[in-house]
């Protein structure tokens, strides 16, 4: 592929909910521009973009794959993100790179939870979006539904440029509401179109369609809104301008009609990409940071050179493929750059542009635009490589901590010597999953943002590197904290031969807002206990509340005062004071009112309408409260808040109560206090496990 300047490069990331046809349109793309030499399909498993293996047996996109294509003379880099909550942090950290969105709509299911994240998303980072109604080839697919649900929660400035030729199986093109021409398709062709004259039976929709466009054209700018009320009308031209500067200003959002399945409305797309999307230049200057302090970074040839990663995979044979945005200056091949942010060098050999897993080779990388290069030492996803005399650091993504976790266990002692090292190259591909050592249970976890989430990475682990594990029950995080105060004296005394031990603390303890984790204060008056043996006295309480007092949970949002106390000048020692902060905590503990805390989640549930009763009764089973409903159309949304117990079954029990029609999210939300009856069992149950550990040491 040759080298694109910075003008002739748009960045596009391809957005919406799970099932939308996401990768479909983009398999569309590929084909229209000649990128690839057939209409793909997900359902077929060949489709550029999906290429991972979990990926083709699940149909499901798990993780953003890059794409380049070349049209009329642009240089176009797709984005194809997950769709599925479990997944979106990926789709988070990739999206960095774009500078403009697709959100993809389904044109039977019209607006889900996650194209209207992807919406905020957008206006949160400022984002120029159009949208695609997909799927109009579909049984019960309707452009008019769908549209209705769009500007309902955007409202009417997503404004069509499309009008469908034919509904459901007679989809076979579109009226182009701009120039006002129809576009005939053959479905299953190459996705170009022949352009036509509109029907007759169409003429006054869209006539009526245009002259709504021409009105919202014309109210984002005040010279196009007097030659409006002027003439009662726009030239072509003006439109097509005023239309392309309000997209770029992320005014207007043009909405266009497609099925990518059938390559119906591809090349459309690709102009209105090539003429009305930004290209890098466009967009402000990125705020970065040189030597501790803020500056900005032009997206510029002229600039030093940097990149930012912002994907990193693993390739059984090419080893470990960066992928970077060239944030300014030109990233030739061979370049030697530092990681700013961790003082090594690089060296970019062969660096390429992406097409799936496929790297087509270039010279040279021009401010903007997206590359992949193979085998970087140190560089991980977030890192940011520059010039020597320029190390700038580009501020990563944040990406939320993980809802839950899963105990692992190698299944040989071959696969527990490798486990560790698998683990962390999968770490390295997904910022979303976490591996660590609970140092109370003494299990290796594995932590993701759902069950599926980690399964599939247990499942890579296998099938990539042979390591074999097993996953066992989820470790629920509750936690432990008081609801009263405590006034408490904690005293170590012990004399042996020589110096003995000596320390004397009175502590007072009370209760935090949920989320107030834990504080220490220093009320000490006097030199009761000497200044140097109060941070022994913090430490103590600290150690000693990690390991709970209930059932062995940390303990949170709760406040220890240290007021007073007394010390012996030769026996006295920061060992004594701790271990007299110890029992202090655990006298205290007795009188105030220790409680169990659980986690709950936020739940968004999305289903058919029929199914809202018997859904809305198994959440209330599960002591969940609903926090909301909305009815949009045929799909009733519930949301609820449920303790993150009663949803570890959820995702299997929902499919089986809605026949697989149905889809949920859930992210943490906050700690409440678990009901007696049930911290009655998980207290018993954590003796139970402490009295096993005890037994086994024993033996």
């Amino acid at each position: 592929m040759k080298s694109y300047e910075t003008k002739d490069i748009r960045n596009v990331g391809i957005v919406g909910h799970g099932h939308c046809g996401k990768t479909s349109v983009v398999a569309g793309l590929l084909y229209a521009a000649g990128a690839t030499s057939r209409l793909t399909r997900v359902d077929e498993g060949n489709t550029v973009t999906d290429y991972d293996e979990e990926e083709i047996n699940r149909k499901l996109t798990i993780s953003t794959s890059v794409a380049s294509i070349e049209w009329k003379g642009t240089k176009i880099n797709l984005l194809d993100t997950p769709g599925f909550n479990l997944f979106t942090n990926d789709a988070h950290s990739a999206l960095i790179a774009a500078d403009a969105l697709i959100i993809v709509v389904d044109a039977v299911a019209g607006v889900e939870a996650q194209t209207e994240k992807m919406w905020q998303y957008a206006e949160d980072r400022k984002l120029p979006h159009a949208v695609v109604i997909n799927k109009l080839d579909r049984d019960r697919a309707s452009f008019e539904r769908t549209l209705e649900s769009i500007r309902t929660r955007f409202g009417r400035n997503a404004v069509p440029i499309h009008l469908p030729l034919g509904r459901e199986k007679e989809f076979t093109g579109v009226i182009d509401l701009v120039h006002m021409r129809a576009h005939i398709f053959v479905p299953d062709g190459d996705g170009k179109s022949k352009q036509a004259d509109i029907p007759a039976e169409y003429a006054e929709a869209a006539k009526v369609a245009h002259e709504e466009l021409v009105e919202v054209v014309a109210e984002g700018k005040d010279d196009l809104m007097e030659e409006f009320f002027e003439q009662g009308t726009l030239p072509e031209e003006h439109i097509v301008s005023g239309l392309d500067e309000e997209m770029r200003e992320d005014r207007i959002f043009p909405v266009l009609c497609m099925s990518g399945l059938h390559d119906v409305g591809s090349d459309r797309l690709l102009d209105l990409i090539v003429e009305a999307f930004p290209s890098p230049a466009d967009r402000p200057p990125a705020t970065v940071t040189l030597n501790g302090q803020p500056i900005e970074r032009r997206c510029a040839d002229s600039e030093p050179a940097a990149a930012f990663v912002f994907k990193t995979t693993a390739d059984a044979f090419a080893g470990r493929l960066t992928y970077f945005k060239v944030l300014s200056g030109v990233v030739r091949n061979e370049a030697n750059l530092v990681n700013a942010g961790k003082g090594g060098g690089e060296r970019l050999a062969h660096i390429g542009s992406p097409l799936g897993k496929t790297v087509l080779p270039v010279n040279e990388l021009h401010a903007g635009d997206i590359g992949v290069v193979a085998k970087l030492k140190d560089t991980v996803t977030g890192d940011t490589l520059a010039e020597k005399s320029s190390p700038v650091v580009f501020p990563p993504v944040k990406i939320g901590e993980p809802s839950i976790a899963f105990a692992v266990e190698a299944k040989s002692r071959n696969d527990e010597d490798r486990m560790g090292n698998a683990l962390h190259k999968l770490l390295e591909e997904d910022l979303s999953l976490r591996f660590y050592r609970d140092p109370q249970t003494k299990e290796f976890l594995v932590a993701g943002t759902g069950q599926q989430h980690v399964e599939i990475a247990v499942s890579r682990l296998k099938k990539r590197y042979g390591v074999d594990v097993t996953l066992k029950a989820p470790k629920i995080p509750y936690r432990e904290t008081i609801r009263g105060t405590a006034d408490v004296q904690g005293r170590h005394k012990k004399q042996t031969g020589g110096h003995g031990q000596f320390g004397d603390c009175w502590i007072r303890m009370e209760p935090l807002p949920r989320g107030g984790r834990f504080e220490f204060a220093n009320e000490i008056f006097g030199g009761s206990i000497p200044k140097n043996y109060i941070p022994a006295v913090e430490k103590g309480i600290i150690e000693t509340a990690e390991r709970g007092y209930l059932a062995g949970f940390p303990m949170v949002d709760f406040k220890v005062t240290v007021y007073d106390g007394s010390y012996h000048d030769v026996d006295s020692s920061e060992l004594a004071f701790k271990l007299a902060a110890r029992k202090a905590f655990r006298a205290g503990m007795a009188t105030a009112k220790p409680a169990l805390l659980e986690p709950v989640m936020n739940v968004h549930v999305q289903a058919p309408v029929e199914f809202a009763g018997d859904l809305m009764g198994d959440l209330n089973g599960r002591r969940g409260r609903i926090s909301g409903m909305e009815t949009q159309g045929s799909t009733q949304l519930i949301n609820a808040h449920v303790p993150m117990a009663e949803m570890l079954s959820y995702q299997s029990d929902l499919t089986s109560m809605t026949q697989g029609r149905a889809s949920f999210s859930m992210e943490f939300d906050h700690y409440d206090y678990v009901p007696q009856l049930q911290a009655e069992k998980i207290i018993a149950a954590a003796k139970a496990a402490k009295t096993g550990e005890v037994e086994d040491d024993d033996e």
